[in-house]
């Protein structure tokens, strides 16, 4: 039986012969199935229904902060306001994960429980599958976010959640062994990352802690500190708060009160919450966002 911490040497070995014009030992059943997932990947993806338009917890979301989680349910207009672009980079994502598991079982590693769903703690997900009896999900990354993958330091910087998602997956399959499978979108490196049991949480005791933070009036505490901008004494959102929906609600307190203010560098957008230095670039005069 294969040994899934040899997998991605598996799946390398004969790719790599393929410039000496050795064939893949792949099948035309291995294809078809393939071609068939690829195919319901797409209509899923065209046909999203109340996903993206309803707020519902489950295993894929509930690793986000809870404060970030609060304010979703709440909002009557809720959407995910996925741009175009987006869509096209979740759409190829969909297939480059078919296409890895594809590569997976032709390197004579057995794939089964693909898109099981699964519950724990009230919640439901489904786990894309389990590779040699072991629960796997697969990501497919920008260099950036491979690299915490491959070095083992997703824990330092996990903003959407992904380890407590993997963990209540584990959680409802009654293990605590899995793993990442990543692609890096930019380069086509493989890497299998199985995080230490100290990074992940015992989800059966965090997913209520969780529900009861986002039913709460009160708002849960804000979900990162603000960080040094520069030397002059101003601070700004930290990087994962740049990228809310709900970053003008949450900090309406910045700058005694009258909320961010945002200045325009070529590298993108600043969100100060305290200036004692205005920058000297444009202002962005900000309309909030649904």
């Amino acid at each position: 039986m294969n040994n899934i911490n040899n997998l991605i040497a598996d799946i390398y070995e004969p790719l790599e012969k393929l410039s000496s014009g050795e064939p893949l030992n792949i099948s035309e059943e291995d294809i078809d199935i393939t071609v068939s997932k690829i195919k319901q990947a797409i209509l899923s993806w065209s046909n999203p229904g109340e996903r993206n338009t309803k707020f519902s917890l489950r295993m894929s979301n509930i690793g986000k902060p809870a404060r970030q989680l609060w304010y979703e349910k709440r909002d009557t207009s809720f959407s995910w306001g996925v741009n175009g672009p987006t869509q096209i980079k979740f759409l190829y994502g969909h297939i480059l994960e078919e296409i890895l598991l594809m590569l997976v079982r032709m390197s004579g590693h057995k794939v089964t429980d693909e898109q099981k769903e699964v519950k724990v703690g009230g919640i439901t997900g489904h786990i894309d599958c389990k590779i040699d009896g072991e629960v796997v999900d697969v990501k497919t990354a920008s260099n950036f976010a491979f690299n915490k993958f491959k070095d083992g330091k997703l824990s330092d910087d996990d903003p959407f959640g992904y380890l407590d998602q993997l963990a209540s997956y584990e959680a409802s399959e009654g293990t605590n062994e899995g793993g990442f499978l990543v692609i890096n979108k930019e380069s086509g490196e493989l890497c299998l990352y199985q995080p230490e049991e100290l990074d992940k949480k015992n989800m059966k005791t965090a997913i209520p802690k969780v529900i009861a933070a986002i039913e709460s009036n009160r708002k849960p505490d804000k979900c990162y500190s603000d960080i040094d901008d520069g030397k002059k004494g101003n601070k700004k959102l930290s990087k994962p708060c740049t990228y809310c929906n709900y970053k003008y609600d949450c900090h309406s307190d910045a700058n005694g009160g009258d909320g961010l203010r945002v200045f325009k560098y070529s590298y993108g957008p600043v969100y100060l919450t305290h200036i004692e230095s205005v920058p000297r670039v444009e202002e962005i005069l900000w309309k909030k966002e649904k």
